[in-house]
């Protein structure tokens, strides 16, 4: 096919240019990959039909600004938009991977990386037992609107069932723990990265 000789490079530059289709052909071409990539890390069609959108819609901006100088490097550029998108999406609604009540919880399930060394193993577990200690030091009806949600993977309406509160207050405690959290976070300097 035609379209596959032209280069990222060129596309970038007819869609400066003004050829909105360039910008369509540079989607269609590199949307499986980047697609795949999110959904690697979020496992949920919707959240990363999102992120996918806002990735194209940062990358519209940036070039339209005149911002983009990657050149030749067009796809690896996207996919770093996507994957600040996805830890964004993490930290914006706390949304940590699903765990069972074992305590056996790994947040780095989320990023799939299969191919760990000794040593990021245990600076996974030493992040793992960081976030239980976190949970722990919530009050009582932020962790238990914490734990229904993230360990059960409740929705608010059952939480608030469950606990006979308001999905109101429901959703009020979780956005409390989550900022208390990060109160702990920063009051400790724990570091919940590797």
């Amino acid at each position: 096919m035609q379209n596959e000789l032209i280069t990222d490079a060129t596309l970038v530059k007819q869609y400066i240019h003004g050829d909105e289709s360039a910008l369509e052909q540079l989607i269609l071409r590199h949307k499986q990959r980047i697609y795949g990539f999110i959904f690697s890390k979020v496992y949920d069609h919707e959240v990363t039909n999102d992120i996918f959108q806002d990735t194209f819609m940062k990358v519209i901006r940036t070039i339209k600004k005149g911002k983009y100088n990657e050149e030749g490097k067009f796809l690896p550029w996207v996919m770093r938009i996507a994957h600040n998108l996805v830890i964004d999406y993490f930290r914006k609604h706390s949304r940590m991977p699903k765990f069972n009540n074992s305590g056996d919880f790994n947040i780095f399930s989320v990023l799939g990386d299969s191919a760990l060394n000794a040593e990021k193993k245990i600076i996974k577990e030493q992040v793992a037992s960081d976030i239980r200690r976190l949970i722990n030091e919530l009050p009582e009806d932020q962790k238990q609107v914490l734990v229904m949600r993230m360990y059960n993977d409740l929705s608010f309406k059952e939480i608030s069932e469950k606990t006979g509160v308001s999905i109101n207050t429901a959703l009020g405690r979780m956005r409390y723990a989550l900022i208390n959290m990060r109160k702990i976070i920063d009051k400790h300097n724990i570091i919940l990265t590797n």
